[in-house]
């Protein structure tokens, strides 16, 4: 079962899940379904989804790696340079890192469990996630709706075509 059909099938409940594991694709997708050329979805409840399961899976890992983080990382020492860079980025630029870290691919599970074994302030992690959360959510959602109303002023009937527009649009 592909994406789509998961979001056609089960709708908030995988757009949720989809954005608690990881999301942009999903999020992307739902966006363009809450179109009322594409799909059935409604584009305030897939940001408020994305929002919420967004930000609860990356406060979980963030206590996860406040938990047993230092123990988990000593143990794989192949993720040390991948550790050592979020260690970087956060001393340089700390806020701006968990505003931002769900806006570049590979980093949205990676980067709060290393932030929670630095000893962060939960509080302030919190705090910096919603917000980085709500951007994400109201930005990457925002963005598949418009590309539903991009390709709705080229085609009149977008239902033959839309797999092939997911497929490749995204």
């Amino acid at each position: 079962m592909d994406i789509e059909a998961l979001l056609q099938a089960y709708g908030y409940y995988a757009l949720f899940i989809g954005t608690f594991l990881e999301g942009e694709t999903i999020l992307v997708l739902a966006g363009f379904l809450a179109h009322p050329n594409q799909g059935d979805l409604e584009l305030r409840w897939v940001i408020l989804l994305a929002f919420l399961g967004s930000l609860s899976g990356d406060t979980l890992v963030f206590h996860l790696g406040r938990w047993k983080g230092r123990a988990f990382l000593a143990r794989r020492p192949s993720w040390d340079k991948r550790a050592a860079r979020v260690q970087r980025a956060l001393d340089k630029y700390g806020t701006y890192v968990v505003l931002s870290f769900r806006f570049f691919y590979g980093l949205r599970n990676f980067t709060p469990f290393v932030i929670g074994s630095t000893g962060f302030s939960p509080t302030r992690f919190l705090l910096l996630n919603a917000t980085g959360a709500a951007i994400w959510s109201v930005v990457v959602g925002s963005g598949g709706y418009l590309f539903g109303e991009a390709i709705g002023l080229f085609l009149t009937d977008v239902k033959p075509y839309k797999r092939w527009l997911l497929l490749f649009g995204v």
